[in-house]
């Protein structure tokens, strides 16, 4: 009934009968052919709407002035349905989003609408995100900045002639690289730093991070972005997270030159719990008992000593090699009891829940296989609500629509 009379006040309503002409797109006139009907689906049920119709013989397109005013140009949705489609899209798959629908508001949006509707507001949310950029002070006296990867399953097309880690030396999937920022004010009963609830803000995408000939690579740019947002070039105290990947703190030494660098304690002994296993097997009394004693060094700072037994087994074990290369190169990056008594984090697992969160449960189910123009849609649709932008986009949607 709600539909049927919103339907009868706009159909009542002729003022979108301009005259005869009206300017068209590619710069000719438009000549007025009559009111057409077309049905919606709106939040209130199917909305069935009669507007004037101009079609311009120099393309061959037709418009109706009133669905621009309306929202509705070249959509059967409204904007609230919308909006609703937009937000299922960045949670559920395309299949469950069409039954969410339907479950909770009563509309039939088949999943093939969902996912076109989904992706296409994650293409302009993405493209928002590249172009808006408002500045903002720093949130906490301490902020964190994290950097990780995390791979994608991709569709055949997408991967062809790319190296990978499969036998055949091909690959299944895309990195999908993510920054995350956050604050940590808080303790645990044990006075460990806690994760600020509402802090984390999140961006991510396919992203190249290598060196371009000029500027800073997609990736970079988007750090440096995230960065601005989040006021983290401005916080009086700034702490870079990672692995140790080589990428990761190229950028930060780039990026956030003077920004504390500390790379993840549970990465640091994920790599002495191999070498263990490398050098007394898997499972063993004496792997478990080496590892021990190894984090036990690297928790108190014993970096030295540590080094040393690494290195021992570095001439048999290749692991071990490895390692102690690893350790020597980010023993600056390794000093937990120094960054323990600053009462700053030492773990990334905000960082590594982000790519859980923000990318793995919606993009890595099973049976998901994406193009790169549809896994940076959803992903810019996942990290705006999970960062709470959501609504901001849409409220700077609807004043440039009512600008216009």
């Amino acid at each position: 009934m709600a539909a049927r009379a919103v339907a009868h006040r706009l159909n009542a309503d002729h003022t979108d009968q301009v005259g005869p002409t009206t300017p068209c797109r590619c710069g000719h006139v438009a000549h007025y052919a009559g009111r057409h009907a077309k049905t919606f689906t709106s939040a209130l049920g199917p909305l069935t709407l009669t507007r004037a119709y101009y079609h311009c013989d120099a393309c061959g397109r037709g418009s109706c002035p009133r669905d621009a005013a309306l929202g509705l140009a070249d959509t059967t949705l409204s904007p609230a349905v919308t909006r609703m489609v937009g937000r299922v899209g960045a949670l559920v798959s395309f299949v469950e989003g069409h039954d969410l629908l339907h479950a909770l508001a009563g509309l039939d949006v088949d999943a093939k609408t969902v996912e076109r509707t989904a992706e296409a507001r994650g293409r302009a949310i993405a493209e928002d995100e590249r172009t808006v950029v408002v500045p903002a002070p720093p949130t906490a006296p301490t902020l964190y900045l994290g950097l990780d990867g995390t791979g994608l399953p991709m569709r055949a097309v997408e991967l062809a002639g790319r190296a990978g880690k499969q036998v055949d030396g091909s690959a299944k999937t895309r990195e999908v690289k993510l920054v995350t920022l956050w604050s940590a004010e808080g303790r645990d009963p044990a006075g460990h730093p806690v994760r600020d609830p509402g802090s984390v803000s999140y961006s991510a995408g396919i992203d190249s991070a290598a060196l371009p000939d000029a500027g800073l690579s997609p990736f970079a740019a988007r750090v440096d972005r995230e960065v601005q947002r989040r006021g983290f070039d401005r916080a009086p105290r700034r702490v870079v997270l990672g692995d140790g990947a080589a990428w990761i703190w190229r950028l930060a030494d780039e990026g956030c030159p003077g920004a504390i660098q500390i790379v993840d304690l549970f990465h640091a002994k994920q790599h002495l719990s191999a070498v263990a296993t490398a050098v007394y097997g898997a499972g063993t009394d004496r792997a478990h008992q080496w590892a021990r004693l190894r984090h036990a060094d690297l928790d108190a700072g014993h970096l030295r000593a540590l080094c040393r037994a690494v290195r021992a087994h570095a001439p048999a074990h290749p692991d071990a090699r490895r390692c102690w290369e690893y350790f020597a190169r980010h023993r600056a990056r390794m000093r937990y009891p120094a960054f323990r008594a600053q009462g700053l984090c030492v773990s990334s697992g905000v960082v590594e829940a982000g790519c859980k969160v923000a990318i793995g449960t919606r993009l890595k189910r099973a049976g998901m296989h994406w193009t790169v123009a549809g896994a940076d849609a959803i992903i810019a649709l996942r990290c705006c609500l999970l960062s709470g932008r959501f609504e901001d986009y849409w409220e700077r949607r609807a004043a440039s629509a009512r600008a216009a």
